[in-house]
């Protein structure tokens, strides 16, 4: 689907990504993927990383 959209709309899907990004969450989530994050012994870039991989590819 997203390689279709980008065909019709004349867009790379291969363009180079930084890797970095900045997100803006409620402290109360914050909150908790800390907590969740140091309950599983990662840090919380490898937790908030890892969440996001799995919902990606749950789709």
């Amino acid at each position: 689907m997203f390689l279709e959209m980008c065909k019709e709309e004349g867009l790379n899907p291969n363009k180079e990504y930084s890797g970095t990004f900045n997100l803006r969450v409620s402290p109360e989530l914050h909150a908790q993927i800390a907590a969740r994050a140091a309950a599983e012994g990662k840090s919380l870039n490898k937790c908030v990383t890892d969440l996001l991989g799995d919902a990606v590819h749950s789709q």
